[in-house]
C-alpha cells in the first residue's frame, strides 16, 4: 500500500493507473476505522482495479463546541487494517493541503433543502462541511466511483445529490449498514460509551424495527408512531434529536402513493450522539 499526503504525489500514482486503463474508486473516511469501512474497501475492491482511501478529519463539518478536536485519530492501526484488505493508496493529507485559504474565505458547497433537514437542523452547516470536503476529494483523486455507508442516510443523499448536480463523473455506490451482533450501528463514536451506556445503545435500533412492524402490521399515523418512538427511547434513557418517518429518495413527508420509505433517527447518549435509520418498502 502506497501512502501519501499531497495532491500532487497522489495524481503522480494514480496517473500511472490511467494510462494502464485501470478503473479507480475512492472509500472517503475520516479514519479510527471499524469493520464498516473495510467492507466498503472490500467492495471497492470487487468493482474497481485500484481503492483509494481517504483519511481526513474535516474541520470544515464540525460546529462550534463539537468533537473536532477530540475525534479519534488512529493513524497507524488505520494503516494496517487497510493493508489487511489489499488497500492500493493511503491518502492522508493535512488540513492546508485541503484548504489553502482561511476558514472564512473558503469556497464551499451547498445543497439546499436536504442539508437543512435532521442532522443538518441539528448541526448547521455540517452537510455544507461534507459536501464541500467530498467535492474537493472527487477532484483530487477523481476516481470513477466512491463508496459510502447507508448508516449515514442523509449524508449519502447529500453526496448523490451535488453528483447529480454538478455533474461529476463518479458513480455513488451506497452498501448497508454494518452491525453488531446485537444490532447497534458500527460507528467510530461508539468508543465514547460507558458500558452502561452500550448496553442501552442497542435500543435505538430495536425501535426502528418495532416502527417498521407497526407499518406493515397497518398503523400508517406516521406523526403517532414517531411521538410514540420518541418517548420510548427517552424511557430507556436516550435524549432524542429526532425520530421522522420519510420519502427514501428525497426526506419529504411521504403522500398517500409512496411505497418506498426510511425511519431515521438521532439520539444523544451520554458523550456520543448515535444514528440509525432503516428502510422498508409498503406492499
Amino acid at each position: 500500500m502506497i501512502t501519501v499526503e499531497t495532491v500532487a504525489d497522489l495524481r503522480h500514482t494514480i496517473s500511472r493507473w490511467r494510462a494502464a486503463g485501470e478503473r479507480v474508486a475512492l472509500v472517503p473516511t475520516m479514519g479510527n476505522l471499524h469493520e464498516g469501512h473495510l467492507d466498503l474497501v472490500r467492495k471497492a475492491r470487487s468493482l474497481a482495479d485500484r481503492v483509494v482511501v481517504s483519511i481526513f478529519v474535516n474541520p470544515l463539518q464540525f460546529g462550534e463546541g463539537e468533537d473536532f478536536a477530540a475525534y479519534p485519530r488512529t493513524l497507524i492501526d488505520d494503516s494496517d487494517k487497510l493493508s489487511a484488505v489489499a488497500t492500493d493508496l493511503l491518502f492522508t493529507p493535512p488540513v492546508d493541503e485541503v484548504y489553502k485559504r482561511p476558514r472564512s474565505e473558503q469556497t464551499r458547497i451547498e445543497v439546499p433543502d436536504l442539508s437543512g433537514l435532521f442532522c443538518g437542523a441539528s448541526r448547521p452547516g455540517h452537510f455544507v462541511g461534507v459536501a464541500t470536503v467530498v467535492c474537493k476529494l472527487f477532484n483530487m483523486v477523481q476516481p470513477d466511483l466512491a463508496l459510502f455507508g447507508e448508516k449515514d442516510y442523509q449524508q449519502l443523499l447529500v453526496i448523490r445529490r451535488m453528483v447529480e448536480d454538478l455533474v461529476i463523473p463518479v458513480t455513488i455506490h451506497g452498501l448497508p449498514t454494518v452491525r453488531e451482533v446485537d444490532g447497534l450501528a458500527r460507528s467510530s463514536r461508539n468508543g465514547y460509551l460507558s458500558d452502561t451506556e452500550r448496553s442501552i445503545a442497542p435500543a435505538l435500533y430495536r425501535q426502528l424495527q418495532q416502527t417498521v412492524a407497526g407499518i406493515k402490521q397497518g398503523k400508517l399515523d406516521f406523526a403517532a408512531l414517531e411521538r410514540q418512538a420518541l418517548s420510548r427511547l427517552e424511557a430507556e434513557g436516550f435524549k432524542p434529536d429526532y425520530y421522522a418517518i420519510r420519502r427514501a429518495t428525497d426526506l419529504a413527508e411521504p403522500g398517500p402513493g409512496d411505497k418506498s420509505l426510511v425511519i431515521l433517527a438521532a439520539a444523544h447518549l451520554g458523550k456520543a450522539r448515535l444514528i440509525d435509520n432503516i428502510q422498508l418498502t409498503l406492499d
